[in-house]
């Protein structure tokens, strides 16, 4: 992998499969952003837009959030999965949010890590898109991404392919580069039957 190639990849992406990269989730807020990134985990993101319409009408501040019953929270998530996880992370989070931070969701990786269930991956998704902060998240899709366009070898873990998509893309693209190699991972290079019959990356991809 080179700079050249990693830029080539993405250009390719944008021009072939996905003109005008942008996030799926829908969300009014920062703090809309970080609970519908958590509750994105395992499911969609069209199925998640569905249940936080009904989630932040009910509950759409911290402070209020925070107060909510957990069961009632369950059933309006239900359809995601690990519901009774994610309806106490989002309950929890409100509750620091409210406690340390003046229910103001806060900028910067290291504060973000510490609300109950925020991962690197999940703080990297609310740098970018919430204060447009150059940053890398990498989920499956992406991770995926990284070993057949061979920015990263087959075992090496997420953090290892944040550090070297990092390495490779310019700055100023990580967050456009997030949006391209997550939709494409979505729905194009699958994990399970990807297009590569008609593929027009097949040049960088190392995949059989």
């Amino acid at each position: 992998m080179n700079k050249i190639t990693a830029e080539n990849i993405l250009n390719d992406i944008k021009t072939e499969y996905v003109p005008t990269p942008k996030p799926e989730l829908v969300y009014n807020n920062n703090f809309e952003l970080l609970c519908a990134v958590m509750l994105s985990a395992q499911t969609t993101d069209k199925r998640v837009n569905i249940v936080t319409k009904d989630l932040f009408n009910k509950y759409p501040t911290p402070e209020a959030l925070a107060k909510a019953d957990v069961n009632d929270v369950i059933t309006i998530i239900k359809s995601l999965g690990l519901s009774n996880n994610k309806a106490n992370n989002i309950i929890n989070l409100s509750k620091k949010l409210v406690e340390n931070f003046n229910s103001i969701v806060p900028n910067n990786l290291d504060d973000l890590t510490t609300l109950p269930g925020v991962g690197r991956k999940t703080a990297n998704v609310v740098l970018g898109l919430g204060f447009n902060i150059p940053s890398m998240p990498v989920d499956t899709h992406i991770h995926r991404m990284s070993i057949r366009f061979k920015f990263i070898k087959e075992g090496e873990s997420v953090l290892v392919a944040e550090e070297k998509l990092k390495k490779y893309i310019p700055k100023e693209r990580w967050i456009e580069a997030h949006h391209l190699l997550l939709i494409f991972g979505r729905y194009y290079c699958k994990s399970q039957n990807p297009l590569c019959k008609e593929c027009k990356l097949k040049k960088y991809c190392n995949k059989k």
